[in-house]
Parts: C-alpha cells; sequence; structure tokens
C-alpha cells in the first residue's frame, strides 16, 4: 500500500499553491495531512467544524472536500494577505466562513459554541488555551493537531511544548486518543467522558 498514491486532491490546491510562491509562508498541511482531514471532516454529515489557522487555505480546501452540503466550517487566521489566499480560492462556497481574528480572542469569545471537528493548527488551541477549546467540542467531536514530529527548526523549548501537549491529552479521561508518527506528526482525540483539566498539574 502506497499512501501518497491516489489522494486525488482537491483541484483548487494547484491555484492556491501557485498564489503561495509569491509569499514567505511555508506553514501549509502537505497532502497526507489534507487526506486525513477530509476522511475526518467527510465523518461529521451536517457537523459544524472550526480550524484554528487558515494558512492560505490548503488544509481547509481539503476540509472542504470531505464536508457535505449541510456541514459548515469555520476558518480563524489573524495574517489577512495570507488568508486572503483561502478566501479567493475558496471564500464563494456557502458552507465556508473566514475570520480575521488572533485566535484567543476568537477562542474566548466563542466559548457556548459547539463543533464536531476542531483542527488546531496554531497556538491558540494547541499549546494554550487547549481546556477551553476541548470545551467547546461537542460530544464524540473530533481534535486534530498536527505537526508534532520534530524538525531542525524547532528551538529547543518547542519539543518540551509538543511533549507536554502530547502527555496532558492522553492522560484526559474523557479524550480517546490516536498518535500517528505520519506525515508532519499528528494527534486524532475523540471527546468522551469529562475528565481532567489544563491546570490540574496532577494530570501532567
Amino acid at each position: 500500500m502506497n499512501d501518497s498514491a491516489n489522494l486525488k486532491s482537491p483541484a483548487v490546491l494547484n491555484a492556491i499553491r501557485e498564489d503561495l510562491t509569491a509569499t514567505t509562508f511555508t506553514m501549509s498541511s502537505d497532502n497526507l495531512t489534507g487526506s486525513l482531514l477530509r476522511t475526518l471532516a467527510a465523518s461529521k454529515p451536517r457537523g459544524s467544524l472550526l480550524e484554528l489557522g487558515t494558512g492560505a487555505g490548503v488544509s481547509t480546501a481539503w476540509l472542504l472536500d470531505g464536508m457535505d452540503a449541510e456541514a459548515t466550517l469555520i476558518s480563524v487566521d489573524n495574517d489577512r494577505d495570507v488568508q486572503a489566499i483561502a478566501k479567493r480560492h475558496l471564500g464563494a462556497d456557502p458552507r465556508m466562513t473566514f475570520v480575521l481574528a488572533d485566535g484567543q480572542p476568537f477562542i474566548e469569545s466563542h466559548r457556548q459554541e459547539r463543533f464536531d471537528l476542531i483542527f488546531a493548527d496554531t497556538w491558540p488551541g494547541k499549546f494554550h488555551l487547549v481546556d477551553e477549546v476541548l470545551a467547546m467540542l461537542s460530544w464524540g467531536g473530533l481534535y486534530i493537531v498536527d505537526d508534532l514530529l520534530p524538525v531542525d527548526s524547532w528551538p529547543p523549548e518547542h519539543s518540551n511544548q509538543v511533549v507536554r501537549l502530547v502527555n496532558y491529552l492522553e492522560k484526559r479521561p474523557d479524550l480517546m486518543v490516536t498518535k500517528l508518527s505520519w506525515s508532519t506528526g499528528l494527534l486524532v482525540a475523540a471527546k468522551g467522558r469529562l475528565g481532567a483539566s489544563w491546570g490540574d498539574e496532577a494530570a501532567l
């Protein structure tokens, strides 16, 4: 089995990536992560999805490609120029809402909302405000983070943050966790029973 064969990437990706060549942005999700996101999005018919970190819309395009006609996606980013690429190519989709904002104030002002899938691809919701984001996850909802495998560009302290996050998520009794040492390193968690909080040092 070749996990890179027959991915059937969304057609819009070529145009997004062509626009990216005129920028210095290099943090787009790869095709393997995108393929997984599409499959997980397809498991949430009529779902409410949240992406923290639009970037140029590569992962956004994969999510939309898996969603049904009644699902909705909110994607949040604070980089106007890079998010503009995503809006240009994906903004006409009626299922899509782009929010230009820092992740932290968005999370803090949307705590009462519930989502069936959250892809946390930026620091708020991934390395801080984790409890707040998990509280926004519906029962049976999926929480996904990527970029967990080390790369040379990581500063030393970042590795500790990743270890702390993974250890915490594994120990929360309300989450069923699968770790994937694949693509850039992913973790997928499904929300079940109530459990520990991010501030509970005994859970770390």
